[in-house]
């Protein structure tokens, strides 16, 4: 790989994290209308896949989508002003933080409700099938959603038609605070169900951004050549509470010991050691790089506060496809 694709890697994954965290930092000033799910320790698999995929590839996701959003190349101006609930949000001020759009990079769309987002994606890539493009459908899922019916439903008919999807599951051990022992058989590996079911599966560290970027080129290349869908399962780990801005190893259902565990294993510092190592990058550059982030991020909160709210008569637009 060449070094110019791994520092467009890691500014993936500083614009993630550095936003994620400014939403965590202002959410309590209440101008931010709507519950946010931020994946703060998640930023590998979004920036590493978004790095690979097309403009013109598909993309679907979940409640926590500001990483795979940003990741794909989504607008940041209109993502925080569409949380900020105004008018020149990325839809309109009528979805917030959890149905995040953008038709101009193939972002289809993210969804509250758990799986729903899936036969949305295996329906464009049918479309695909039909177009005869080279496209791809990369349909982002959490761990909770394998327990939705409409996840098996979408994992067949993906299968049967040899699709060309790329499943991405973001394996965080948490569906909302029931940890995976609470949900699952014991030692019972999502890929390996998955790869019963039809489709070629891996497993693979989701806080390793090379590893992510290697074994998803891979797949895709696959995908593209019509070997059908491809399913990999990353283990990662979401550093804030399940919905919110805060912090919850206090509450009961995850220790402050396994929290300090997996953000020591911060896949941010992880490889900007690994570039600062090969001297691939130097610490001035890495400065630079943060420094026009945050410049980008302030004129981006600068230009959704001073947006303008939709009129109370705009309500039931965009509700049906004209």
């Amino acid at each position: 790989m060449l070094i110019k694709e791994k520092i467009k890697i890691l500014k993936k994954m500083k614009l993630i994290r550095i936003v994620e965290e400014s939403i965590a930092e202002k959410y309590s000033e209440g101008k931010m209308r709507c519950p946010t799910h931020l994946c703060s320790g998640q930023e590998a698999v979004a920036a590493a896949i978004g790095c690979l995929l097309k403009k013109n590839d598909y993309v679907v996701s979940t409640h926590r989508s500001h990483g795979h959003y940003l990741g794909k190349g989504g607008n940041l101006k209109k993502m925080l002003a569409e949380i900020y609930g105004k008018k020149n949000g990325c839809s309109k001020g009528h979805g917030g933080s959890m149905h995040l759009i953008d038709l101009n990079v193939n972002f289809m769309g993210s969804t509250a409700i758990v799986g729903n987002s899936l036969p949305i994606g295996a329906g464009l890539a049918l479309t695909i099938r039909i177009e005869n493009s080279n496209k791809v459908s990369c349909i982002f899922l959490g761990d909770g959603c394998v327990e939705e019916g409409v996840f098996h439903e979408t994992i067949n008919f993906c299968a049967l038609n040899k699709l060309p999807v790329l499943f991405i599951c973001e394996n965080n051990l948490y569906s909302v605070y029931s940890s995976m022992s609470v949900r699952q058989p014991k030692n019972r590996s999502i890929a390996k169900m998955v790869n019963a079911m039809g489709i070629k599966s891996f497993n693979a560290d989701g806080n390793d951004v090379l590893k992510i970027y290697n074994i998803v080129s891979r797949e895709l290349s696959k995908i593209r050549s019509g070997f059908g869908p491809r399913f990999i399962e990353f283990d990662t780990y979401r550093w804030r509470e399940h919905c919110g801005p805060n912090f919850d190893n206090d509450i009961g259902y995850r220790t402050k010991k396994e929290f300090l565990k997996w953000k020591k294993k911060d896949p941010i510092q992880k490889y900007q050691n690994k570039l600062l190592k090969n001297n691939e990058i130097t610490e001035e550059e890495i400065n630079k790089i943060e420094k026009n982030l945050l410049k980008k991020i302030n004129q981006a909160y600068k230009y959704a506060e001073s947006s303008p709210y939709p009129k109370p008569s705009e309500a039931f637009n965009y509700i049906y496809a004209k």
